[in-house]
């Protein structure tokens, strides 16, 4: 019945049927700058500039195609970036992996602790969190997992660094801090300079959590952007000024980075790395945000431009 209403709800909304599609290879003929200009335009609303992009969205996928740092890889893998970034901020920022499986199969429960994290290494969102091994949900963890690793953000999204990530699972330590609500600190920083925060709460499915945006000095900002829910104004965390110096080191030397950590007590712990925001299709108010924070995002110069 899902998978009905699903169809029927793309149906009403054409323009949401190019990444399913793309998923399953139907426009694996198309080149990437033909496929994103085509996804653009359907998703968006508007049409794709690459010669002039203004819009954040517009140079993400500028981005996607031109600046192709052969880091980018390493970056994105969930595995490989605990060293990466062990070795720019130190090993006490990175949350311990208790074990890295090829296939669901190879997973030895009886070896994990009573709590802990399982996500693949490759995409986003195909995540099981086992707060209580006496309660797992083994058939609902294995549907997670197995669907994430058939996932192929590099189809329909075009985001080529995910090309050269092997699709894994890994296990990771469970973070929780008794009597709050652990939060994600999502810091957008551009060339080493901290420009927002996106602060996700609430559930931990990972589209069903709410969100809050704050500039670098913990100033709400009263808009509904980057596909924000909820707007509930949050305390500012111990641990922002470490967050923020953390995000500067992380994005010193790139263009745009979104670093993402968790403030647990007296300790900050490091989450992801990601390079292109929801895609670079973000639903953001027409003149607000996307375009702020497109001001923000100087592209690096391209190598066919006199």
């Amino acid at each position: 019945m899902s998978s009905v209403k699903t169809a029927l709800k793309l149906l009403k909304t054409p323009g949401k049927m190019v990444a399913p599609l793309a998923q399953k290879g139907f426009f694996d003929w198309l080149s990437d700058e033909a496929f994103l200009k085509l996804r653009f335009r359907a998703e968006m609303g508007y049409k794709l500039d690459l010669e002039h992009p203004r819009t954040y969205n517009e140079k993400l996928q500028w981005l996607k195609l031109y600046d192709r740092n052969p880091l980018y890889p390493r970056m994105v893998d969930k595995y490989r970036a605990k060293e990466y970034v062990a070795s720019l901020i130190g090993e006490e920022y990175i949350i311990p992996t208790l074990g890295v499986y090829e296939s669901f199969e190879e997973i030895d429960f009886e070896k994990l602790p009573g709590q802990f994290v399982l996500k693949c290494t490759h995409d986003s969102g195909s995540i099981y969190i086992c707060r209580d091994k006496a309660c797992l949900d083994r058939g609902r963890a294995e549907h997670i997992l197995k669907r994430g690793l058939k996932r192929k953000p590099e189809r329909y999204a075009r985001e080529w660094p995910y090309s050269q990530v092997q699709p894994r699972i890994i296990a990771e330590q469970y973070l929780e801090e008794p009597g709050r609500e652990l939060k994600d600190y999502k810091i957008f920083a551009f060339s080493g300079r901290p420009a927002l925060i996106l602060v996700n709460y609430g559930e931990t499915i990972l589209h069903e959590r709410q969100h809050s945006l704050y500039t670098p000095e913990w100033e709400h900002m009263e808009v509904s952007a980057l596909d924000s829910r909820g707007e509930r104004e949050i305390p500012r965390p111990g641990n922002l000024e470490l967050m923020l110096e953390l995000a500067k080191k992380l994005s010193r030397d790139l263009p745009h980075v979104r670093a993402d950590f968790y403030s647990v007590g007296s300790r900050v712990y490091f989450g992801e790395l990601t390079l292109y925001h929801r895609g670079g299709f973000g639903k953001y108010p027409p003149g607000e945000i996307g375009l702020w924070l497109g001001e923000q995002l100087e592209l690096p110069r391209h190598e066919n431009e006199v």
